[in-house]
């Protein structure tokens, strides 16, 4: 068999990583990802790297109950890109990715399918894994992405000590594929001359009929809701659909909360990306369920303040603190 190399690719982290380089934050929402483009570049760079001719790329991603959305079987659908599919489970956690990977390189490093594999990941979960497979005679490499200061961003430090090589990924490349977002622009104000149609001027007979009956009498204003009472913070234990009500902590405590400055400085940029991409719809839809937070958000609040406090697992007050601060900081958002 001849000599090649391997893609393994965790899209999450990709995309993720991507992101903050692009925006600032992790949210995906906030970017357009040219995927033809962005694979190219990471096959090129396999080849370049190795000298070796690509095998295969193996994709891995979550999808809903494992059935691919239109934008992963276009990716599946491109030459040499094999398409792994996780899934998301009841409380909206990604399952299954991070096996799949771990399995795939070990198996693949017992059949000899490719003498070099290259890994675009930075999870600690796959040490392990990148270490059996060393143990097969594969040389395991990974692929970073870089972050907005172009030093490799969200690699474990587990995982850059197993394997053989860390390279970080041109910035340009990433630049070239991924793009930022921007907020949409308001909807243009009527201008001062348009009139309302006339019994002379109307367009239609229907109109020339509603001008004949007059105006109509205004609308009474509508009585704001009520808001519900505070009893506490309302919360997916991690990015799901599911809330539960949290009172350990009082009201205060995010006050004296020694990371409340770096935490504040998360949540902004998280809600500017999250703002940019939304309407007046979806900032009313985002209300209505309040206070649970979007599964997306809240999924980028916990990786952002995790890379922000360098804490692989944010204890239990950090995410009380997060979360409960960042309806206050909407509130501020939407005021101004």
């Amino acid at each position: 068999m001849r000599s090649t190399c391997s893609l393994y690719i965790d899209t999450g982290y990709l995309l993720a990583a991507a992101a903050t380089r692009t925006t600032g934050t992790s949210l995906r929402s906030g970017i357009h990802v040219d995927y033809t483009r962005l694979i190219t570049s990471l096959i090129d760079t396999a080849e370049n790297l190795s000298g070796l001719p690509l095998l295969r790329v193996h994709w891995y991603d979550s999808a809903r109950n494992g059935v691919p959305n239109c934008q992963q079987e276009r990716i599946g659908e491109l030459s040499k890109v094999k398409l792994r599919l996780g899934r998301f489970g009841v409380d909206g956690e990604q399952k299954g990715v991070d096996l799949r990977i771990g399995l795939d390189l070990v198996t693949h490093a017992q059949h000899n399918t490719s003498d070099v594999f290259f890994l675009v990941s930075g999870d600690d979960d796959l040490t392990e894994a990148v270490e059996e497979a060393q143990a097969h005679g594969i040389q395991v490499e990974v692929l970073a992405v870089p972050g907005p200061d172009n030093r490799a961003r969200g690699v474990a430090r587990h995982l850059l000590r197993a394997v053989d090589q860390l390279h970080v990924l041109d910035g340009a490349n990433i630049d070239d594929s991924v793009i930022k977002i921007e907020a949409p622009k308001p909807d243009a104000e009527p201008t001062p001359a348009s009139k309302p149609a006339t019994a002379t001027t109307a367009a239609t007979p229907l109109d020339a009929a509603a001008a004949a009956r007059g105006p109509r009498p205004a609308a009474a204003p509508s009585t704001p809701p009520a808001k519900t009472p505070n009893r506490g913070l309302v919360y997916t234990s991690t990015t799901g659909s599911e809330g539960r009500q949290i009172s350990d902590y009082p009201r205060n405590y995010l006050d004296a909360h020694e990371d409340l400055a770096v935490l504040d400085d998360v949540i902004k940029r998280v809600l500017a990306s999250y703002l940019a991409t939304t309407d007046g719809d979806g900032r009313r839809r985002l209300t209505l369920v309040r206070p649970l937070i979007p599964q997306d958000v809240d999924r980028a609040l916990l990786l952002d303040a995790s890379h922000a406090l360098q804490q692989y697992a944010l204890d239990e007050s950090i995410r009380f603190s997060l979360r409960q601060r960042f309806w206050h900081l909407f509130d501020c958002a939407q005021a101004s």
